[in-house]
């Protein structure tokens, strides 16, 4: 389990290792206009529905990173799906443990509109034309006494990912598994986030995971995230 928050380099090293390890197509997005690429990994058999899962929208949020990577390196991912993967949708944010990137961007709030930032456009390019059947967005609060989620038509997902986590024995929030009102919540937050652009235009099941960055060690948090794709990956539906 990891337990260190590895430097981005080496996050690049390990992921691209699993080029031999684990027959992961891992490639170097361009993002225009930030100083660094996107990480982007698929894997699986293509002619299988397409699960999408991104982590480290905020470069203060390293536990969704480690999970992916562990689930990865780990060849955790429920076989029923080929998957796209964006292992660390803010480079220079994670180098500088921030939430914002180096420009000063909430990237989570630039995916209206094409992209209003690098890292959003390269995204919504790179995803034109893309469903999916599962949409995963892993995130960190440090207001949260534990996990929690949102869920936007995921037919009860959310619920059981719960379930699932408290089993675990990781502590769940009294958020629970929360339901926004789509439109309501990108007019509240100022713009729209991947979730949302996902939800939109993608992905009939989008969820959001939360875990508690103060109240948890890291590798308790990373244990929580990957617990909490697992289960959202088996309750998911292969028509």
């Amino acid at each position: 389990m990891t337990s260190q928050r590895p430097t981005y380099l080496d996050l690049e090293r390990r992921w691209k290792a699993l080029r031999v390890a684990a027959d992961m197509r891992v490639r170097e997005v361009a993002c225009v206009g930030a100083p660094r690429t996107l990480l982007c990994a698929e894997c699986g058999d293509p002619s299988l529905p397409v699960v999408t899962i991104a982590a480290g929208m905020h470069g203060d949020e390293p536990a969704g990173v480690l999970a992916l990577l562990e689930l990865a390196e780990e060849n955790a991912l429920d076989p029923r799906f080929s998957y796209r993967l964006w292992p660390c949708v803010n480079p220079t944010g994670y180098e500088r443990a921030t939430r914002v990137s180096a420009d000063g961007l909430d990237l989570n709030r630039t995916f209206g509109r094409g992209g209003a930032s690098p890292e959003a456009r390269a995204i919504v390019t790179a995803n034109r034309d893309r469903t999916y059947v599962l949409a995963l967005d892993l995130h960190e609060d440090d207001e949260a006494e534990g996990f929690y989620c949102y869920a936007y038509d995921d037919g009860g997902i959310g619920e059981r990912v719960l379930e699932a986590v408290h089993a675990s024995g990781a502590p769940c929030d009294l958020r629970g598994c929360l339901r926004p009102d789509p439109h309501r919540e990108a007019a509240e937050i100022g713009g729209l986030s991947f979730s949302l652009l996902l939800r939109r235009n993608a992905s009939a099941r989008t969820l959001t995971f939360e875990t508690p960055s103060r109240s948890m060690e890291l590798a308790s948090r990373v244990a929580a995230h990957c617990v909490a794709v697992r289960a959202a990956l088996s309750q998911t539906t292969v028509k």
